[in-house]
């Protein structure tokens, strides 16, 4: 397209969720970071205070199903001791260690309802929550400028609607009861271990700073590690997805052996950072194992001096040692989950900018209806810029009348297509009017104005659906008929015929079965289907071959007739018969006329002219 636009974004790589690679927060892994954490924060809480009554009933479930968890062991140590006092006496009180199991079987089968009934509880929460998050979303891409989508890449975008989303609903899915179920048993196990033993309490605590340093190195040294092979991975990534869309050209220029060489050099930097990444963060848990185990064999032997001093019973030490297995896995968990909360902030904070973008200005409140379009154009005194010090098209006027045809002419960034981006009012103009049928199209709906126009652009859109539900996509109400005469004016229906399911053929979502030429007829039969008043076609035979070309051009002369029709062309050929040839340059009309009128000038458009036929100006 000949138009000027505004640097689109690099893409943004999608965020890595809870289940990224190595599970939820892997230590050592390199963890996205929120800008400012504490608004995210409070925005996405926000998204929960109406569901605040179902949050408290998880709560309360939890601390219900932790709390009956944790009495476990005491009990099992309670029947411990109750069997060996028993032997020592030589009578077992078999009754009295029945209740206990039993009383054992109540709590677990408790819990684990409590456990069951929390769960429930929050997926409907997190459901609905994540639901109305992508229906917000949803509505905001409707409505926000197509300056936007110039400044962000459609990955970045899709990124933002899917990733992010998913991550927000992965968090409240698991990682936030997790966290709630992790605080309580923490809190729980720890209680239950000091009411058992304070003094085995301080001496299973010894080793902890031991394993806060131990996790603190290990980590400050795999996180770089990790930071490479993402970025390593990334690159392959990048590389491979090069070579595959551009195959074609990668053995037309033989340039077989440069990719595979950068395919290995950077293959090799990934493995170096894999193999360190993955050594360091699994030396982890042998290392902790090791700490751990040692402070078991102290609590041993502290336990085994308290029970011969009958401070203890055998019992409790045995009770202690299954707190101090459990008192790891809720630290563990916690951590796993603080660094998924980082991320998930991270994500919601991409949301919520997307959320925050400048949108469209409103339709007016009391617009006007415009019930039969004549198609008469008036530009007046125009002014627009797609970046503030960078004057695109200044003050540019112009009269349509009803039924002609314009074609614009110009050199690439001429602003040919932002001219027609602004009648449809993609753009809101700096100043100046555009006036259809004598009413200013800002006094217009922004669906009315566009209902009144036909588009036909140079880089085809088809969605996934059949043929016929592709052509009439603006006026589903169409007959077969209606959609077939279409189809033969554009020189579609004959190749539509030889499909093997004719019009209800179903395209694919890039639509790979048709070739370019035919796709660029079926938006051309789409966009007469509409019946519009105006029709642009920005380049709109420029991927079909001359023969096409020539008999698409004779039958498009009769459907333009009667509607006023803008035409960009870069192949002059195809423009000869418009009424008016408007020649553009930086955002200026500098040549206004008809193809013979413009010839005889000598100026910018014959020399354009001749410098596509490379002969005198008067051969075709």
């Amino acid at each position: 397209m000949s138009d000027q636009r505004r640097p689109a974004g690099s893409a943004s790589p999608g965020p890595r969720g809870p289940g990224g690679p190595g599970g939820p927060g892997g230590l050592g892994r390199p963890v996205e970071k929120p800008k400012d954490a504490k608004t995210a924060f409070r925005r996405l809480a926000a998204l929960l205070v109406p569901h605040r009554t179902a949050l408290l009933t998880i709560f309360g479930l939890t601390l219900a199903g932790s709390l009956f968890s944790v009495l476990g062991p005491k009990f099992l140590g309670d029947a411990t001791t109750l069997i060996v006092d028993g032997m020592a006496r030589g009578a077992v009180d078999f009754g009295a260690l029945g209740r206990l199991l039993l009383l054992l079987l109540v709590l677990y089968t408790l819990s684990a309802a409590f456990t069951w009934g929390q769960q429930w509880v929050m997926a409907v929460v997190a459901q609905r929550v994540v639901t109305g998050l992508r229906t917000r979303v949803h509505a905001k891409l409707g409505r926000l400028p197509l300056s936007f989508y110039d400044k962000h890449s459609h990955g970045d975008v899709l990124s933002r609607v899917t990733n992010d989303v998913d991550t927000v609903a992965s968090t409240l899915q698991q990682a936030l009861t997790q966290v709630v179920t992790s605080v309580i048993a923490l809190a729980g196990t720890l209680a239950m271990m000091l009411w058992l033993s304070a003094v085995l309490t301080l001496v299973a605590l010894v080793v902890m700073p031991l394993v806060i340093v131990l996790i603190g190195t290990v980590t400050k040294r795999s996180r770089k590690h990790f930071a490479e092979q993402q970025k390593s991975l990334g690159d392959l990534s990048g590389h491979v997805e090069e070579m595959i869309s551009g195959q074609t050209e990668v053995q037309a220029f033989g340039r077989e052996e440069t990719s595979i060489a950068e395919f290995e050099k950077i293959n090799g930097r990934l493995y170096q950072a894999g193999w360190k990444a993955q050594f360091l963060s699994g030396l982890m848990m042998p290392l902790m194992n090791f700490v751990n185990n040692l402070g078991y064999v102290a609590v041993c032997v502290a336990g085994g001096l308290l029970a011969a001093g009958r401070g203890l019973t055998v019992g409790d030490i045995q009770a202690f040692l299954m707190y101090l297995r459990q008192f790891g896995m809720p630290l563990a968990q916690t951590a796993g989950a603080a660094n998924v909360f980082q991320s998930t902030l991270a994500a919601g904070e991409r949301i919520f900018a997307l959320l925050d973008e400048a949108e469209e200005k409103p339709d007016p409140a009391d617009p006007v209806e415009l019930d039969e379009v004549r198609g008469e154009l008036a530009i007046e005194a125009l002014h627009f810029r797609y970046v503030a010090d960078r004057p695109l098209l200044e003050d540019l006027n112009l009269t349509v009348e009803p039924g002609r045809v314009v074609a614009i002419v110009g050199a690439t960034g001429a602003g040919k297509t932002t001219l027609v981006n602004l009648l449809l009012r993609f753009y809101d103009l700096d100043s100046g009017r555009i006036l259809l049928d004598g009413h200013d199209v800002m006094t217009l709906t922004r669906s009315g104005l566009r209902r009144r126009f036909g588009m036909v652009l140079q880089d085809t859109w088809l969605f996934q659906g059949t043929i016929r539900e592709n052509l009439a996509f603006g006026r589903p109400d169409l007959t077969d008929a209606q959609v077939r005469a279409a189809a033969e004016a554009a020189h579609a229906d004959h190749f539509i015929r030889t499909l093997p399911d004719g019009y209800d053929t179903v395209l694919g979502e890039d639509a790979t079965d048709l070739s370019q030429g035919q796709l660029q007829l079926l938006t051309i039969a789409r966009a007469l289907l509409a019946d519009p008043a105006v029709l642009v076609l920005d380049e709109a035979t420029s991927s079909v071959d001359t023969r096409t070309e020539r008999a698409l051009q004779n039958a498009m002369k009769t459907l333009m007739r009667g509607r006023t029709s803008f035409v960009i062309a870069h192949r002059l050929s195809t423009i000869r018969d418009a009424d008016t040839i408007l020649v553009m340059d930086q955002g200026h009309v500098v040549e206004q006329g008809n193809h013979d009128e413009l010839l005889a000038r000598g100026g910018v458009y014959a020399q354009l002219y001749e410098s596509q036929f490379a002969g005198p100006a008067e051969v075709i």
